[in-house]
């Protein structure tokens, strides 16, 4: 009722109890008080904690997987062990913290939880793929945690212990780590770029494929031309089927910033391994593109032609694909180029309204991408994962290896 705006609602206020093991999965506890509490193991997969007060809680092994946290208040909360893939935690405070009493003589006393826990530990948990934009995680103890491909874009992680953390493939763009003790980390493919590492202790951490704000591969000066030009020859050879113009070819060339590529024509497009995170793409022209294990994370292809692309071990990572065009190309009425996206991530991609049938997805890694009134009649979809991915069951009605042969 409160949630509602109802007249009787009231708070939830649930400070100082256990509430260990309870089912709260899916729940509305927006703005609800839990200082203090108890919730070791407790279910909260789904649930909504918008603005939660969690201060001085132990969530250790608590499953938050896929609920939203944003603005909650989880100062000198212990989150050892708990499973936050695919939460939102935008805005959230996790910096430490701790809960005091105040003894007979004066003096301050602080409580910790059953066991003796460190307040703000995060040690152990899991939080692949989660949102933690903005949140503030300074000095919290996060050794051994997951950050797999999680979105940090400006969160605040000033002297943070982060040592052997996995932080492969996660977006900390613009992130303050100054201080941050990151050693023996692996940030295999991570994006830096704008992230300050004043006085970062980098010591045997794995920085392998990370995207800093130094050129990946080859840089754009490199090109014979300016690209606007370059695209404007390619547009011309595909219009003149080859009689004028020039084919554009950026095989792995670094695409970083350009303005280019937007609703432009690039048709037959060679880009193999070029990086194009986070590009506009939009309704641009890339029938038959040959874009194999190109970097696309958080690119924009909304409304894109791609039918016939090649995108197979392509990263798509939080990309927008809604209403792009994946299916297959026509040639002739016996031909067909259906479009390749075999080990592709996709993770969190927005693919709603998009075109995908008769498309190649054996392998690739859909887990929680929006796949809401997708067209995916005739897909092969063998072994791809499918994990917290927003669709019907009629849309895999039609598809070819779904639902996966039992073992």
């Amino acid at each position: 009722m409160f949630r509602n705006a109802r007249m009787g609602g009231a708070r939830a206020v649930l400070s100082f109890y256990d509430l260990s093991g309870l089912d709260l999965t899916g729940r509305d506890l927006a703005h609800a008080d839990f200082t203090g509490s108890v919730l070791k193991g407790t279910k909260l997969a789904g649930a909504t904690l918008d603005c939660a007060t969690l201060f001085g809680c132990d969530l250790r092994q608590a499953d938050f997987q896929g609920a939203s946290l944003v603005k909650a208040d989880l100062r000198g909360a212990c989150l050892r062990g708990a499973d936050l893939t695919g939460a939102t935690l935008v805005n959230a405070d996790l910096r430490d913290g701790s809960i005091a009493a105040r003894e007979k003589d004066g003096t301050l006393r602080v409580i910790q939880a059953d066991g003796g826990t460190t307040p703000s530990d995060m040690e152990g948990a899991k939080l692949a793929n989660a949102n933690l934009s903005q949140a503030r995680l300074s000095g919290t103890i996060a050794m051994h945690t997951d950050f797999t491909d999680a979105v940090m874009r400006g969160t605040k992680l000033v002297r943070a212990n982060l040592r052997n953390a996995t932080l492969d493939g996660a977006i900390l763009e613009g992130a303050d780590m100054s201080g941050a003790d990151v050693r023996g980390a692996s940030l295999k493919g991570a994006v830096l770029t704008g992230a300050t590492l004043t006085l970062t202790e980098l010591g045997g951490a794995d920085l392998a494929g990370a995207l800093t704000d130094k050129p990946a591969g080859k840089p754009l000066d490199s090109l014979p031309r300016p690209l606007e030009e370059l695209v404007k020859l390619h547009a011309l050879w595909v219009g003149s089927a080859g009689q004028e113009g020039m084919p554009l070819r950026l095989d792995g060339i670094d695409l970083r910033g350009t303005h280019a590529l937007s609703h432009a024509c690039l048709t037959r497009l060679m880009a193999v391994e070029a990086v194009l995170y986070g590009v506009d793409l939009t309704a641009a022209q890339l029938q038959v593109a040959q874009l194999q294990r190109a970097d696309l994370r958080t690119a924009t292809l909304a409304g894109a032609d791609l039918r016939g692309a090649n995108l197979a071990a392509t990263r798509l990572n939080n990309a927008d694909l809604k209403g792009a065009n994946l299916s297959f190309l026509k040639i002739d009425d016996t031909r067909v180029v259906r479009a390749e996206l075999a080990g592709a991530a996709l993770r969190y991609a927005d693919l709603s309204g998009s075109r995908l049938r008769k498309a190649n997805l054996a392998g690739a890694d859909l887990s929680y991408a929006n796949l809401a009134d997708a067209d995916l009649r005739e897909a092969d979809l063998t072994n791809a994962k499918l994990s917290g991915a927003k669709l019907r069951k009629d849309q895999l009605t039609d598809v070819i290896g779904w639902p996966p042969a039992k073992p």
